[in-house]
């Protein structure tokens, strides 16, 4: 697993975590946006009266209306990157993070207009007669360019397991195991049997089950939300302040937080924005080609929709529920996991400013060339679950850990134990006080609110629905991509493989299944955003024919 973990690291280091990767998924968007006229603003309006049915046209081909599409899709992106996404950018990255989550929003409304539109032009029907849509199809249809429509479609497969997936089910379980004690296993043999009994009915039932369920789980939890902001309202203007500070200056350390650079917290908001609402990614436009409409570009104009729901509304919140409860800077008990632990030589302190500066660049992106910190390699004594050797510190989930325990088989551990490369042997629990980050994090900010300890139930019924649809509408994109590479006859085969997998991720390590997420998500929307970008001027003619064709008035609103 370290090994896995490790090699995850290292291609994250590539690819999403890399410099290169933000600016360009906003440039994209950048580019779009000015060359589309601001898309997000002009039509904003017209989104919403199509979304409502004001324009619908029900003997349109399809297998799904304007609002069931925009559900599955929401139900793909409304998940856990609403709840343990944030938490874990504001963790990685602090307040400027948020900030960045909002640039890569209101930019992707318009990258989600776009690769929608595209997708829903090119759209065709499989062998069943039922509608197959998505990147691929424009890729291969419109570009001729086959190999790239493979590379996308073969990284979508993979990206379902990375974002529709395995930290649906992981999160879920961390979140049922911590409110009610339930264990993981037979958390994830309960939904994936329902998961099952969904995605086996195809497109109409996944749409028909998300647009009933999408509405009422987004109330309930901003419920929940909105009773902690209104118990903290004093804090609220310090958190704007706190964010818009930071973005060009970094965070600053605060409590249990050693701070952030401005490279740190742009690469990781962005990052974590599209993990959220995945424009540009190329998986919403997949469900939105099932949509009932005889020109694309209506269905492009709802889904530009998303992102202002799914990260300006949504993830806001979480972010101001966080923020302003103060949970992001304190230290709590939990139990530590093996591949975000490291022992060190030395005794440091996050009180001592130089000990911070020093910490954070050891955390940074890229580890400095003279690095004083040292990776311990040493036996260690330990009695009654205490490190008595001294001059030994422990970094757990980016922060110095306090009050640090080690035991074995259930019990504290007494004896000499090998510390190798900042790791303790396979076998030995280590547990204390330390940051703590994803549901874990949004669950105790929620109980600084109105209803106590109760609010925590809040987070961890949103999360179990938000989770599980997000994993309904990913299988579907899955299949879809099976369709185009190998044919309907294998649909069956990988919905039945993608239920499994969804059981496994409820006992793995949580910040692997991250690590495995910000690499699979990188492979789908890098095809993605080099399609759409060769396709600009394509985008431009569809979009001004059919605002020739419509009425000025229309136009107007």
């Amino acid at each position: 697993m370290q090994d896995l973990a490790n090699f995850l690291d290292w291609l994250d280091s590539l690819l999403g975590s890399a410099l290169w990767f933000p600016i360009v998924l906003l440039a994209v968007g950048v580019w779009f946006t000015l060359y589309l006229g601001f898309p997000q603003l002009r039509y904003f309006r017209r989104g919403w009266r199509i979304l409502l049915g004001k324009e619908a046209k029900p003997e349109a081909e399809g297998d799904t209306t304007h609002f069931q599409a925009l559900s599955t899709a929401l139900s793909g992106t409304v998940g856990t990157g609403n709840i343990g996404g944030v938490a874990f950018a504001l963790f990685l990255g602090g307040p400027a993070a948020l900030f960045w989550m909002w640039a890569t929003a209101f930019i992707g409304m318009t990258t989600k207009f776009v690769e929608v539109t595209l997708s829903h032009k090119y759209r065709v029907k499989d062998d069943k007669g039922e509608i197959a849509g998505g990147p691929m199809y424009y890729m291969e249809r419109k570009l001729n360019m086959k190999w790239l429509a493979v590379i996308f479609a073969v990284a979508t497969i993979f990206s379902t397991l990375g974002s529709g997936n395995l930290p649906q089910s992981n999160n879920v379980a961390q979140g049922l195991e911590a409110s009610f004690g339930f264990p993981g296993w037979a958390t994830g043999l309960v939904l994936a049997g329902f998961l099952a009994l969904i995605i086996l009915g195809g497109i109409k039932r996944i749409a028909n089950f998300a647009s009933k369920v999408v509405p009422a789980m987004a109330a309930v939890y901003l419920v929940g939300a909105i009773a902690v902001i209104a118990m903290n309202l004093d804090q609220i203007l310090p958190s704007f302040a706190a964010i818009f500070s930071s973005i060009f200056s970094g965070s600053a350390a605060v409590g249990g937080f050693l701070g952030a650079s401005i490279a740190y917290a742009f690469t990781k908001g962005v990052g974590r924005g599209l993990f959220s609402n995945e424009a540009g990614q190329g998986s919403a436009p997949i469900a939105h080609a099932s949509a009932k409409a005889d020109d694309p570009v209506p269905e492009g104009l709802v889904s530009l929709l998303e992102p202002f729901i799914d990260t300006l509304i949504i993830c806001t919140i979480t972010g101001l529920v966080i923020l302003s409860s103060g949970v992001w800077t304190e230290k709590f008990e939990n139990d530590f996991e093996r591949s975000s632990t490291e022992f060190i030589e030395g005794s440091y302190s996050d009180t001592n400013v130089e000990h911070v500066a020093i910490l954070r660049e050891h955390l940074g992106l890229a580890r400095p060339t003279h690095n004083p910190i040292v990776t311990l390699n040493a036996d260690i004594v330990v009695r009654d679950g205490a490190i008595q050797s001294p001059n030994i510190s422990v970094i757990h989930n980016r922060s110095l850990a306090e009050d640090v325990r080690i035991s074995r088989n259930g019990e504290p551990y007494t004896g000499v134990v090998t510390v190798d490369n900042g790791m303790l042997p396979v076998g030995y629990t280590v547990s204390g006080k330390s940051l703590i980050h994803s549901v874990a994090l949004t669950s105790e900010a929620f109980k600084r609110g109105f209803f106590g300890d109760f609010g925590q139930y809040a987070v961890t019924v949103t999360l179990v629905l938000f989770a599980f649809t997000t994993a309904v509408a990913w299988s579907y994109y899955g299949d879809r991509a099976i369709v185009y590479l190998f044919g309907v006859k294998y649909v069956f085969a990988y919905r039945l493989a993608y239920t499994l997998i969804f059981f496994l991720g409820t006992i793995l390590e949580t910040s692997l299944v991250w690590k495995f997420s910000a690499v699979t998500l990188v492979l789908m929307a890098l095809p993605n955003l080099i399609g759409i970008t060769l396709l600009s001027r394509d985008m431009k003619t569809t979009t001004k024919e059919f605002f020739d064709r419509d009425s000025p008035q229309k136009d107007a609103a």
